[in-house]
Formats: structure tokens, C-alpha cells, sequence
């Protein structure tokens, strides 16, 4: 799917409406996902959800969860982040340069989640670990438990969720791969990428949430995409579902925030000229208002201020 500028320009000028419909198009790819889930259920209460950096995976599960359960479904949402293995500086992967490889599936305790995904499915109870990241460690002292009744669901959500080291060993799960995937055209041509919004959300996010300055963030930009090639987008023909988490009016909104961002990189920076093209793209939209956003929208999750609690 592609958006197409001219649309959107028009569509912005009212933009309450243009993005109540934008909305309403999203909530909907959401319900038929729930239908999805509860018709595998017979199969398996596992939902596998993965999908690469700014995709939105957060919102897009709780908006799931609200969506299960007025089906009269109950879902636990777990963070497979929580799966990390202990760090151990021997055995950690590493890349070709010598740093913690911190993309690699081999990050994540395999054989953990192979054993609860069996367990939840015989209806046995498990214990949910607690990653402390700060130390690095599992936190032995902070496990949740968890079995699933007759009318549960799990939803595991994390980038590897569709790694073939678990998700082919359970054929049984409904798996979704959920990214931001429609490029912006003007005549045919490509005037911003799919990858610039999952960029521009990260930057916006790190930036408003996590401390991290957006030169810091296209610093780890290379490192994140590489670890997208090979260990995420592989994957994600495996899935029952692929799901497009962009919005239309996102660029449009986001040029409030991205923007004077990108403009603070200093010029000597080396990146700065591969983010040109981007920076010129943001002229290129009508602004909307942030302010105008609903509450509920998966852009909250990037610009904060939602109903979701994503920060």
C-alpha cells in the first residue's frame, strides 16, 4: 500500500476528519485480527507479534487486547524483552567489529520461551521472568505467573517473535508481523520512504522519552537496520498476517517534532547529509497540529500524550 501526497495535502485541511477515518481504516485491520486470533485458538492461545523498531508494536497490542476482549477474550500482553538471557561476556553474540550484537535473536533465552509456550498451551502455569536492564541480568526475584484459562490468550510481542528458533518450532501460533510499510508517492515517485517514518518515530520517541538525542539515535540507526535485515524481515513471510501500522497523517504531524530535531544535528556530522533528502521530504506536507491527534491514536505512542500508557 502506498499513500499518495496530493490525497493527503487535501485530506489535511480538515484535519479531524482525515484523521478520524485514518483511525477508524486502522481499528478495523484490528478487529480482523482478533477474528484471526480466535479462530486459531482451537490450534493454540500463543500470539506471536514481531515486527522491526518503530513499528508501533506497543500500542498495537494493547489496541489487540481491547479488541479480544470486548469478543469476550482475555489477553495477557508479554514483553519478550523479558527473555533476554543474563549477559554473559563470553558467549554473548557479537558483531563484526567486536560490540555486543544487542539485535541478535541468540540475545534471547529460546529454550525458556519454548518451554512456556508449551506449558501455557497444556494449560499449565509458568513464571513470567523480569529482565533488569540496567544490570543486564535476569531479575530471579521479579517473575510473574501466568496460566491461561479457557477463554486467554498470550501475546508475545518482540522483534524476534517470528525468528524460525521458536516461531517454526510452534507452526501452531498465530503469528503477525506488523510494521509501518506505505511510502508517500507524488506522481509515481517515492517523496518518503516507510523507513523514514519508523526513523522519524524512534527519533521523536528517544528524544521525548528515553534522553537519547536524535544524532545519538541515527548513530544506532545502521546498526538497528542491519539487524533488521537479518534477523527480523526474513521472518516475516511467516506470518498469518501482515499488519501496516503507517498512518496517513503521520508526516504530517510529525514535521512539528522531526524536523527542528534534525536541524540540531551539527553539520559536521556524517549523517547529516544522508538525512537531507528527509528534512527536504517534511516541506513537502501540510502541517497538522499535534494537539489534534486522539488520544488513541498509535502516533501517541511516539509523541506521547495517549491513552495507551506507552511510556
Amino acid at each position: 500500500m502506498a499513500f499518495q501526497l496530493e490525497e493527503i495535502n487535501i485530506m489535511a485541511k480538515h484535519p479531524q476528519e482525515f484523521m478520524a477515518m485514518a483511525d477508524q481504516r486502522f481499528d478495523r485491520r484490528v478487529e480482523d485480527a482478533a477474528d484471526a486470533i480466535i479462530a486459531n485458538r482451537s490450534r493454540s492461545p500463543i500470539v506471536l507479534l514481531a515486527g522491526p523498531s518503530g513499528s508501533g508494536k506497543t500500542t498495537s497490542s494493547l489496541k489487540l487486547r481491547e479488541a479480544l476482549l470486548r469478543k469476550g477474550i482475555h489477553t495477557h500482553t508479554i514483553s519478550m524483552d523479558d527473555y533476554f538471557a543474563s549477559r554473559d561476556p563470553e558467549h554473548s553474540p557479537r558483531t563484526a567489529t567486536g560490540e555486543y550484537d544487542l539485535e541478535s535473536p541468540k540475545c534471547m533465552d529460546m529454550e525458556l520461551l519454548h518451554e512456556h509456550f508449551v506449558a501455557l498451551s497444556r494449560g499449565e502455569q509458568v513464571l513470567i521472568p523480569k529482565f533488569d536492564f540496567v544490570r543486564q541480568m535476569r531479575d530471579t526475584s521479579r517473575c510473574t505467573p501466568l496460566r491461561l484459562g479457557a477463554d486467554e490468550v498470550a501475546i508475545y510481542e518482540g522483534i524476534h517473535a517470528l525468528n524460525d528458533d521458536i516461531g517454526a518450532r510452534h507452526p501452531e501460533a498465530f503469528k503477525i508481523y506488523l510494521s509501518a510499510r506505505s511510502n508517500v508517492l507524488r506522481e509515481g515517485e517515492t517523496v518518503f520512504k516507510a523507513t523514514w517514518m519508523r526513523l522519524t518515530r524512534r527519533s521523536v520517541r528517544d528524544m521525548n522519552f528515553r534522553g537519547t538525542e536524535v544524532v545519538n539515535t541515527f548513530a544506532m540507526w545502521d546498526n538497528v537496520r542491519r539487524g533488521e535485515r537479518l534477523y527480523i524481515s526474513p521472518y516475516k513471510n511467516r506470518a498469518n498476517l501482515l499488519f501496516d501500522s503507517s498512518l496517513p497523517y503521520e508526516v504530517n504531524v510529525m514535521t512539528h517534532y522531526a524536523k527542528p530535531l534534525f536541524d540540531a544535528i551539527p553539520r559536521e556530522n556524517i549523517r547529516r547529509r544522508d538525512m537531507l533528502n528527509m528534512i527536504d521530504a517534511f516541506h513537502l506536507f501540510t502541517p497538522i497540529d499535534p494537539e489534534l491527534v486522539p488520544v488513541s491514536s498509535l502516533l501517541r505512542e511516539f509523541i506521547g500524550g495517549g491513552s495507551y500508557n506507552a511510556h
